[in-house]
């Protein structure tokens, strides 16, 4: 298993497993991600933020990081953290427990550029989901309801769930 950036070869693969997720969402939870823009793609590629686990030569999982996150986390956002974005497991590795590795991962990551959290966020009314986030590591902070989601991807709206790691 390698955890990798993401390439410019990737992004078929990468728009794939973003459907293949949000045909999962649609299947167990009552919200789903509405898509995605493939310009935010490019440039969490150029900027080394997106990432992919690779398994016997095929991508078994991907996610994307950021160091900031101010719309959502406020004045948190100053506290040095890296935050975790849109884990997708390919269907054919579900249940392999990837966000475990991804935690493991971003402790090594934290270490190595001076962060003192993991970060990551959910749907507020997905208690299952959030529930799975605490049993990898993760504190429940709180929920918010964001009244601004300038910039975000559609699919913020609502009430989110902050979850957070210390290192």
């Amino acid at each position: 298993m390698q955890i990798l950036n993401s390439t410019h070869a990737d992004i078929d693969t990468i728009f794939h497993l973003y459907d293949e997720a949000i045909a999962f969402q649609k299947k167990v939870f009552n919200k789903q991600w509405e898509g995605f823009e493939r310009d935010l793609i490019e440039t969490e590629i150029q900027e080394n933020r997106q990432w992919k686990i690779i398994i016997d030569n095929q991508v078994a999982c991907i996610f994307a990081t950021t160091l900031s996150d101010a719309v959502l986390w406020k004045e948190k956002d100053q506290e040095p953290a890296v935050y975790i974005h849109r884990i997708v497991t390919n269907p054919a590795f579900r249940g392999a427990a990837f966000v475990k590795t991804i935690v493991d991962w971003a402790r090594q990551y934290c270490q190595d550029n001076q962060l003192d959290y993991i970060r990551l966020d959910t749907w507020g009314d997905n208690p299952r989901l959030i529930d799975y986030y605490v049993s990898c590591g993760f504190t429940y902070l709180k929920t918010i309801d964001l009244d601004n989601t300038e910039g975000l991807p559609k699919h913020y709206k609502g009430v989110l769930a902050l979850l957070e790691i210390p290192i």
